[in-house]
């Protein structure tokens, strides 16, 4: 194992074991490299990494703190390498968001609160008398991001969030190009929408699918 790498694991050994709490501080470079017998060379590539990854967190003149290793803190990264993606593997980003995304509408069937019911349903309101495609998309991205939230599994929703900006591009080209699609969405919206009222999971599980899949299929032709 190379020395960066046992550093890295020895750093992770401590958070695991409770020993460095979210939020707590690290000891000074030389207290830390000399308790756990590494050089400080190797210390330091390993917080260079760490904090790359988000687990860690630098701060100029005041130290090396954990961070709060919420899932949206560390999934950031996730985000952050999708963006690499190509245009033409974002189909495989929208079969991984279709399959999410319905787990995830299920699951906010049984678990959104009526209150965050009747938020949604005024976003349906708000997509309904969108002005334009940018308009539809925004309300669309919120109509989602309040789903994957109301499953209550926030691991789950920031994986779904992650998935949604790459996504977003061949959806605005779905909109300006297809005379349809802004209705069609709408209109899976709504059936989402009296499902998750319902309660009725697998009915909601459903409509997700298919409207992801709508999205799937129009890219598949256009590509």
């Amino acid at each position: 194992m190379a020395l960066t790498d046992e550093a890295i694991e020895r750093i992770k050994e401590m958070i695991v074991s409770g020993e460095l709490r979210p939020g707590g501080r690290l000891p000074k470079e030389a207290d830390l490299a000399e308790r756990l017998g590494l050089s400080r060379n190797s210390l330091r590539e390993a917080v260079k990494a760490l904090s790359l990854i988000r687990v860690l967190d630098v701060r100029q003149g005041d130290g090396t703190y954990v961070t709060s290793l919420q899932p949206e803190v560390l999934l950031d990264t996730v985000g952050f390498i999708i963006d690499f993606h190509r245009d033409d593997s974002v189909l495989d980003l929208l079969e991984v968001r279709r399959i999410l995304e319905s787990e995830a509408t299920a699951l906010a069937a049984r678990h959104m609160t009526d209150a965050q019911l009747a938020e949604l349903g005024e976003v349906i309101e708000g997509m309904e008398s969108a002005a334009d495609i940018n308009e539809l998309i925004e309300a669309d991205l919120d109509f989602h991001r309040r789903i994957a939230q109301g499953a209550g599994n926030p691991v789950l929703a920031s994986l779904i969030e992650s998935l949604s900006a790459p996504t977003l591009r061949a959806r605005v080209w779905r909109g300006l190009t297809q005379a349809d699609a802004a209705d069609s969405t709408r209109e899976q919206h709504r059936a989402i929408f009296a499902a998750l009222r319902t309660r009725d999971a697998n009915v909601a599980r459903s409509w997700a699918a298919v409207h992801i899949a709508g999205v799937e299929e129009w890219l598949r032709k256009a590509l």
